[in-house]
């Protein structure tokens, strides 16, 4: 989830840029942008970059692990086509 003080500095911005005869109601209308913003980037489904980063290094660590498995995998299968073939010629 993205840090709430990005949603307190945005809603303060945009309050502060509200023209002078409203400016009485500069907290009321901070505190609506605030809610405004929690919501709008909530249905974006965003995350924040340390989150990104780390599943960056889960998917690294992960890509690893599985073409290790397809290597060794894949020597299996040389080596029981190998007998195969082995077993053919004996006979």
């Amino acid at each position: 989830m993205l840090d709430s003080k990005l949603f307190d500095d945005l809603a303060k911005r945009l309050a502060e840029v509200i023209p002078p005869g409203v400016k009485n109601l500069q907290h009321e209308i901070e505190k609506n942008f605030r809610v405004v913003l929690q919501s709008f980037f909530a249905k974006l489904d965003l995350v924040t970059r340390d989150e990104f980063d780390a599943q960056v290094r889960v998917l690294t660590r992960t890509r690893a692990k599985l073409e290790a498995l397809e290597n060794q995998l894949a020597e299996m299968k040389g080596k029981q086509g190998h007998k195969k073939t082995t077993k053919k010629d004996d006979q």
